[in-house]
């Protein structure tokens, strides 16, 4: 998650083939095609609640379909989305953190007030400086260092999980979402990068409101309160780089003395967006993550408590949910030139929606893709982290977090329903943003 030259607060309206499969079904023209799909609205109910029937008609009728209402390209089928993701120079990334709903002006100068402006840092970074920064921040989250952070994930978990089962011993309920998934990335990054003095449940509401401005639909009014949160978030990051004290070894520090390839030492402007970009990916984007797996699990027959004593199990059913339930369901691309994908001709300067949460039920890709099948072959083939040069450089993170997550409540709780008569959970319906922002969950009734 980064931003264009231009920064986050632009508006949208300002704005080598796969080798798995078959080329598929050509995009259907003429109206027909068109009144098929007049119902889409991308941040209506409908798509929110029950997307999949969109993505596969997506798939099937139109791969490469203009949407009206986003006025974006809806990119649908796996191979044409993986082909967009390593080809860098062709579908450039520099649209990725645009606002997706024109900011009004009130909203605007509360950002300027602050100084907010997100240049190239990581995922919509198409410059030369990329490949180092990428490197300096991949450094935090190598292999060893997730390894090394698996006790961290588990003491944390573990001390979050005692207030869930003080909740369920005192009122007989509780909320996973907000007690657990919510938390635990916060509070694991903060200790993982050395963040302190900042109250975790602070920086979960900075990046939150972080995603709905930028990637919602709000309100002017709306805009507003989100804006002052965000001004906030800015002016914190900007503190926390402009300190000289900052360990040289820690991340922040590490940034601030990143070298260019000139060997120049990198803007702080550049740092303060690299580290926008990881907080609020890095807990998030990790706690919609485990939200999804953790009711999934609960709703999936016969799968709790097994995490608990089944090794393997807890990464593959993550690696399913990553597949077909993936808290970044989409990401955005602008085409450098007129070229030809999916069988559409699309001008330069085209802005697409690559359609993550769509290409991981791609049935040319996975076979039975609606059935949760933990440890299918190619399970992790899926796109949910991007491919190339722009994958996500915290996937190895997102993921072990969420296993030691589901491992951790299928053990302490293993006893734990989803409450029966609880309404629907809320879905959290933004442009590239998808998870229940409730879990209530109660236990059955013991009995001597």
């Amino acid at each position: 998650m980064t931003s264009a030259p231009d920064s986050a607060i632009s508006s949208a309206d300002t704005v080598g083939a796969c080798p798995y499969g078959s080329p598929g079904p050509q995009p259907v023209a003429g109206p027909g095609r068109e009144a098929a799909f007049r119902g889409l609205d991308l941040f209506g109910e409908d798509f929110v609640r029950d997307p999949y029937p969109w993505l596969d008609r997506l798939r099937s009728d139109a791969p490469v379909h203009r949407d009206p209402g986003t006025r974006l390209w809806l990119v649908s089928r796996y191979e044409d989305i993986r082909r967009v993701l390593l080809d860098p120079d062709a579908f450039r990334p520099d649209n990725a953190q645009h606002a997706v709903t024109s900011l009004g002006v009130p909203a605007l100068r509360i950002l300027a007030r602050a100084g907010f402006r997100l240049g190239p840092a990581l995922a919509n970074n198409a410059t030369e400086s990329h490949p180092g920064l990428r490197r300096a921040v991949t450094r935090f989250f190598n292999s060893q260092r997730v390894a090394a952070s698996v006790p961290v994930i588990e003491r944390i978990a573990d001390e979050l999980l005692r207030t869930v089962r003080a909740e369920l011993d005192t009122s007989g309920e509780s909320d996973l979402f907000r007690t657990f998934a919510h938390l635990l990335p916060c509070r694991v990054m903060m200790e993982l990068l050395g963040i302190e003095g900042l109250d975790a449940a602070t920086l979960v509401r900075w990046s939150d409101a972080s995603l709905e401005l930028f990637w919602g639909r709000p309100t002017p009014d709306r805009q507003l309160e989100l804006a002052v949160l965000v001004a906030e978030f800015h002016e914190w990051l900007t503190t926390l780089v402009d300190d000289r004290t900052t360990p040289a070894d820690s991340f922040v520090g590490a940034l601030t003395r990143h070298l260019l390839p000139d060997g120049t030492r990198i803007d702080p402007r550049t740092v303060v967006s690299a580290c926008f970009f990881v907080f609020v990916a890095g807990q998030s984007t990790t706690g919609q993550l485990i939200s999804t797996v953790l009711h999934r699990a609960l709703t999936e027959p016969g799968l709790w408590p097994r995490p608990a004593h089944e090794e393997s199990l807890a990464g593959a059913w993550v690696d399913e949910v990553l597949r077909r339930e993936p808290p970044v369901t989409s990401w955005r691309r602008v085409t450098a030139r007129p070229l030809k994908l999916g069988g559409v001709a699309l001008p330069a300067g085209a802005e697409l929606l690559l359609m993550l949460m769509g290409s991981g039920s791609d049935p040319e890709v996975f076979d039975e893709p609606g059935r949760m099948l933990p440890g299918r072959g190619n399970g992790r083939l899926h796109l949910a982290f991007g491919v190339g040069r722009h994958r996500c450089p915290g996937a190895s993170l997102a993921r072990t977090e969420a296993a030691v997550a589901l491992r951790a409540a299928t053990r302490h709780l293993p006893a734990l329903r989803l409450e029966p008569d609880a309404e629907p959970a809320p879905i959290l319906g933004l442009l590239s943003f998808r998870a229940p922002l409730r879990v209530p969950v109660v236990e059955p009734v013991r009995t001597p």
